[in-house]
């Protein structure tokens, strides 16, 4: 039988960690100085405090993604150190571009063990969020996250972006739709866009490619409605590899011919 680990909500205790400086190059850890070293970073680089609660959670979340982990490889990252920093903190990056009321639906395609939705749902229990995962036990591991985690007016979706994006309460639903690790920004852009309301946003999380994909990107944002707003430069604690969030508005409906049908955008993209 799989042993049941008590989620936060059956009132786990984070207990004390060592101090640790997010300014230092990441190195092996425990996970209490890994969710640590995400609250002093958090506070640091996004200004966000972080209570006991929503540390609670993110240990919580980070020991079942390493227990889920080794029976299903849902990520390549495993140490605590690498989870918290490339998984955990890498989401809250976005936190600085989420509006208030002009964000609270947030739709996360590709979302894959939960990333970036849960960890800004964790932040901000007011957001309504959608995860869309085409690979069965990502979505399950989502489920059991969500439900572990107690989380309210969470969808988790298993299904292609493009046959979402073509059902009427998805399709320009959205006040923010957001990509990481997904695909190149002129294909992200086919899945994402069709699911953003009228001047609602796309935040792409990119590597260091985000300048040449911006370019490349050109004609599908003038065909899908998009408007370029912003490159922003992104630091993580000991990741050397440039990063950036792609702010991208959504400036006119999306013709009704896009997304095309699944697969084609990734063998043909605009």
């Amino acid at each position: 039988m799989t042993e049941r680990r008590p989620s936060p909500s059956e009132g786990r205790n984070l207990g004390p960690a060592p101090a640790v400086d997010p300014s230092q190059p990441v190195r092996a850890g425990t996970p209490a100085e890994a969710i640590d070293l995400m609250r002093q970073s958090a506070r640091v680089r996004l200004g966000l405090s972080l209570t006991q609660r929503q540390l609670a959670a993110f240990a919580w979340y980070l020991d079942e993604l390493v227990r889920w982990n080794a029976r299903h490889n849902l990520t390549a990252v495993t140490d605590p150190m690498g989870i918290a920093v490339k998984h955990f903190l890498d989401s809250l990056t976005l936190t600085p571009y989420l509006r208030g009321p002009e964000s609270s639906r947030l739709v996360d395609v590709g979302t894959g063990a939960g990333f970036p939705g849960v960890p800004l749902r964790i932040t901000h229990p007011s957001l309504r969020l959608t995860l869309v995962e085409a690979t069965g036990k990502k979505a399950d591991f989502c489920r059991h996250i969500v439900e572990g985690l107690g989380l309210v007016e969470v969808e988790v979706v298993h299904a292609r972006a493009e046959d979402v994006a073509r059902q009427a309460n998805h399709r320009e639903a959205y006040d923010v739709a957001t990509g990481r690790a997904v695909a190149s920004l002129p294909v992200l852009l086919e899945y994402l866009l069709p699911l953003v309301r009228v001047g609602g946003r796309v935040l792409a999380q990119k590597g260091e490619s985000a300048p040449a994909e911006v370019q490349q990107a050109a004609h599908a944002l003038d065909l899908l409605g998009g408007r370029l707003l912003q490159i922003h430069p992104i630091e993580l604690p000991g990741v050397a590899e440039a990063r950036y969030v792609v702010e991208i508005e959504k400036a006119a409906a999306t013709p009704a011919a896009y997304p095309r049908r699944p697969g084609v955008a990734s063998r043909q993209a605009l």
